[in-house]
């Protein structure tokens, strides 16, 4: 009885010793169950069929109903439009003839206000071609949100080639029949520097802004802040499904939006939240919420929260074309990820990378990867692992992470600290769990919701209450 009990342990160490070695989460290994079982005679089907169902539930948890994302994060009903300077022209658009045109021949300082209603343009792209400047950039705007809606029934909307335009308080909506058909809300390219996206409601596309270069110019500088972001099913596309694509510019923030519901049901079925790739530099997603799977639970294909890298990039589209770093000293930073069927981070050839007081739950971790990679990561709260592959250069600070194996047995440290975070609940369960103050490397930085603050605590932000109180503070002060 001894020995048996003795050759029970000796295998039981060694499954989990294969486990935390090979990284495999039950929520990868579910599906590849299901797909090697499935084509069999009725009892293996059904028998994969169970296996993969417990193996998910024990990683993830029971399917909940989504729950109401109401924060100072994204788009907000409330916002202070921005000031008309005196003698700055402000032109009234009041249907899509006028927006052309107007569009088309705007200048800088204009300020281009639509009326409220619905508009539905078709046929080709709206130009955003004449040059603003960093005292006289080019405002597309509603003065309330939620006042206008702009239906795109083309491949792009906006398609920007010059520097300084900045859009806010908008509601747009692709309305497609074909998915194919509605690729980008936003086209940011070439000479496109200093764009800025603020508070703006984006639904029902693949890539909701596509940011790229052209023609040896790129468009830096950019901002992408208090935008709500998603789409209402699956995207029926083996096009790339990315709401925020940015390929070969360098120098842009994207903070305070919520991502979310952003499925590829053709193809690969890899889809990101949001990616920076094409060897640009120095990009952050500092303090966003990206919440892989809202009302679009349970899917098929793997879906990633952010990443520096994303799937690579071919060597013409390279800002250097070469590729030797996808990105290069990108951040990642008080970020909040939440329910993602693969991991919630994910670095690729990324150097030189910082990755610091972000929160994941139910995710697979955080996962850096391939020589070209190089990262800090420091203070983040994981309710899974951290890990380097294929020989990436990974130097871990004070993190609060979970073993793998532990998700096989359904149990989840990590995500007990917080109250109820699949039904969007992140209050601590009781105290916050503190750093370790002799192994910080920072001793301030931003928090998820408010202003920066000290790091006593793991994760993307101190006390979640922060993140429901009034919008319009808030708001405001990520747009500027």
């Amino acid at each position: 009885m001894l020995l048996v009990l003795v050759m029970a342990a000796a295998g039981m160490a060694l499954a989990v010793s294969f486990i935390e070695k090979s990284g495999i989460t039950p929520r990868a290994l579910a599906p590849y169950i299901a797909k090697r079982t499935g084509g069999h005679n009725p009892a293996i089907i059904s028998a994969g069929t169970l296996v993969a169902a417990r193996l998910t539930t024990s990683d993830r948890g029971d399917p909940v109903p989504p729950p109401a994302l109401s924060m100072n994060l994204g788009a907000q009903p409330v916002a202070a439009p921005a000031s008309v300077a005196a003698g700055v022209r402000e032109v009234m658009v009041g249907n899509a003839d006028d927006a052309r045109r107007v569009l088309n021949d705007a200048h800088a300082g204009d300020v281009i206000t639509f009326l409220p209603g619905r508009y539905r343009f078709t046929g080709s792209r709206l130009p955003a071609i004449g040059a603003g400047r960093a005292d006289a950039p080019i405002l597309v705007r509603a003065l309330t949100p939620g006042s206008v809606t702009l239906e795109f029934d083309m491949a792009e909307g906006f398609l920007v080639n010059a520097p300084y335009w900045r859009f806010e308080n908008l509601t747009i909506q692709g309305v497609c029949g074909d998915d194919n058909g509605c690729e980008h809300a936003f086209h940011v390219v070439g000479a496109a520097a200093h764009f800025a996206a603020v508070n703006n409601t984006i639904v029902d596309f693949n890539a909701h802004f596509k940011i790229n270069g052209a023609n040896g110019r790129f468009p830096d500088g950019g901002l992408i802040a208090s935008n709500t972001l998603t789409n209402t099913r699956g995207r029926r596309t083996a096009n790339p499904v990315t709401p925020i694509d940015l390929v070969a510019a360098s120098g842009w923030m994207v903070r305070h939006n919520i991502i979310s519901d952003f499925q590829k049901d053709q193809g690969d079925q890899v889809s990101y939240g949001g990616f920076f790739k094409g060897a640009g530099m120095q990009n952050i997603f500092e303090s966003n919420l990206v919440w892989c799977e809202h009302k679009l639970q349970g899917r098929p294909g793997q879906r990633v929260g952010l990443s520096l890298g994303g799937g690579g990039t071919g060597k013409p589209y390279c800002r250097d074309q070469r590729c030797i770093a996808e990105q290069e000293r990108g951040q990642v930073r008080a970020n909040l990820i939440v329910a993602c069927s693969d991991v919630g981070i994910y670095l690729n050839n990324a150097a030189a990378s910082i990755v610091n007081d972000n929160t994941l739950i139910d995710t697979a971790g955080i996962d850096v990867r391939f020589a070209g990679s190089s990262a800090d990561v420091d203070g983040n709260l994981v309710d899974g692992a951290i890990r380097s592959r294929n020989g990436a250069v990974l130097r871990e600070g004070d993190n609060r992470t979970t073993p793998v194996s532990y998700a096989y047995l359904g149990i989840h440290p990590a995500r007990s600290l917080l109250r109820n975070p699949l039904e969007a609940d992140f209050a601590w369960r009781g105290a916050a769990p503190d750093r370790d103050a002799g192994r910080m490397t920072r001793r301030s930085g931003p928090r998820l919701c408010g202003p920066a603050s000290g790091l006593k605590v793991y994760g993307a932000f101190d006390d979640f209450a922060a993140c429901r109180v009034s919008a319009t503070t808030a708001s405001n002060s990520a747009a500027n």
